[in-house]
């Protein structure tokens, strides 16, 4: 080899194993800075996956509560309301005319479950990182539900809501009394009477079975129909005391379909506001499908031998009613007028007796109260019904007589428990607290949904 061509190969090996030893160097120093990027790179996913995370987790509580208020809104949409309903003028129940003995028992129900607006569903979470929240969720504040009173008479509810029918089994029991004393004579003076002293003891028992159907046509209007069947009993006995003491019992029952009727009923406001409470307007017209006084047989000499089971008369009945939820009571009350249409009968009943011309009394009717939901299943409901019943007007031989007005007041009181979705149990009670209203009265529902 010549030293041109060592010297050659001196340098080219020379600068190989230099470059090699440099590149040996730098490969020896970039080994920790390619972990401590591995290491960034695990602790930058990491942080992507708990923030995942903690987005599922948000959707899914959100999700929940979706959910929840979704199964809020059908369950307050499968209820009645007023009600009235929400709400039933259940407008205000109406007294039948019992200036001819029918008992005084209106129709009382549950009223509806009274529902609050329900609260919109939050924005959706959103899905960038930086809009998310970096820490756990905390919990969900509780949920306000809305104030479930079913045991609010029939008039003063929620209504129906859209597209759902009612279907509610009805019975009835009312017992009254009466005891009197009735002196039938002259008194020549103070102390000194000539004629026959009369008691009375009078025992009045009736029982109704019905058949109520409801049908929302919209979330504020609704329409009912009802059937009743009746069954009643009267025991009076006369004891007269003359010379020697005279006793006399007369008993009279009575059986067939009552006065069926149908209403209808609108929600005027829904009452969000909070300032007013919601209003209903009814309108309930009763037929004289049962046997009225003047249809029941008699013997020779015009006294009746059975009972009536309806008034006779067609009776037309516009209301207003009224509930404001006032937490965790809801107040009720209604007003209405029944009017009756007066008939001509023109019937003769024995002993040269004509009926001609009948004007059955009127009658204004006012109730107030407050229901009180203790749980989400039971509730209760105390109130007071008056009516006031105007005198009836009767042609006899051609002579109008007048009969004396009628006061009748009861104490009302309600329980309702809910069974199932579909399903509650409704008891009501009543006790008169005037000479003209019945004893007391006990009323049990059963209304089911579909």
């Amino acid at each position: 080899m010549s030293r041109r061509g060592f010297r050659a190969w001196w340098a080219g090996g020379t600068a190989l194993a230099l470059s090699l030893g440099v590149a040996s160097g730098a490969h020896a120093q970039s080994a920790p800075e390619v972990a401590e990027e591995l290491r960034r790179l695990r602790a930058t996913l990491d942080a992507q996956a708990a923030q995942l995370a903690a987005q599922q987790a948000a959707l899914t509580e959100q999700q929940q509560r979706l959910d929840a208020q979704a199964a809020e809104i059908e369950k307050l949409r499968s209820l009645d309301a007023a009600s009235l309903d929400a709400m039933r003028g259940t407008g205000g129940p109406g007294i039948p005319y019992a200036a001819f003995g029918q008992a005084a028992a209106p129709m009382a129900g549950p009223a509806r479950e009274l529902a609050r607006p329900v609260p919109s569903p939050e924005a959706p979470v959103a899905q960038s990182a930086e809009a998310l929240p970096q820490q756990p969720v905390g919990e969900a504040p509780p949920e306000t539900k809305p104030v479930p009173v079913e045991a609010i008479p029939e008039g003063a509810g929620v209504l129906t809501p859209r597209g759902v029918f009612v279907v509610e089994p009805q019975l009835d029991f009312t017992h009254g009394s009466s005891n009197r004393l009735v002196f039938r004579g002259i008194e020549i003076v103070p102390g000194i009477q000539i004629g026959v002293i009369e008691a009375n003891d009078a025992d009045r028992d009736t029982i109704s079975a019905a058949a109520a159907f409801r049908y929302g046509l919209t979330n504020r209007i609704e329409v009912e129909a009802r059937i009743p069947w009746l069954y009643r009993k009267d025991r009076v006995t006369t004891v007269q005391q003359r010379d020697d003491q005279v006793a006399r019992t007369i008993e009279l029952d009575g059986s067939d379909i009552g006065d069926v009727e149908v209403s209808a009923r609108y929600q005027i406001n829904d009452g969000r506001s909070g300032k007013w409470p919601v209003f209903v307007a009814g309108l309930r017209v009763k037929s004289d499908t049962g046997r009225g006084p003047f249809d029941v047989d008699r013997d020779p000499l015009g006294v009746a031998t059975e009972l009536a089971t309806g008034s006779g008369f067609w009776g037309v009945e516009p209301s207003v009613s009224f509930l404001y939820p006032s937490d965790p009571a809801v107040i009720f009350g209604s007003l209405s007028y029944l009017a009756h249409l007066s008939k001509d009968i023109n019937e003769d009943f024995g002993d040269g007796v004509t009926v001609g011309r009948v004007d059955p009394g009127d009658a204004i009717n006012a109730s107030i109260g407050f229901g009180f939901a203790l749980n989400d299943r039971f509730s209760y409901s105390l109130g007071y019904r008056h009516s006031y019943i105007f005198e009836t007007d009767t042609e006899l031989n051609g002579t109008t007589f007048g009969s004396n007005e009628v006061q009748v007041g009861a104490l009302t009181f309600g329980m309702s428990y809910a069974l199932a979705r579909r399903y509650s149990l409704n008891a009501t009670f009543d006790i008169g607290v005037t000479d003209d209203a019945p004893d007391v009265r006990v009323g049990l529902r059963l209304p089911i949904r579909f």
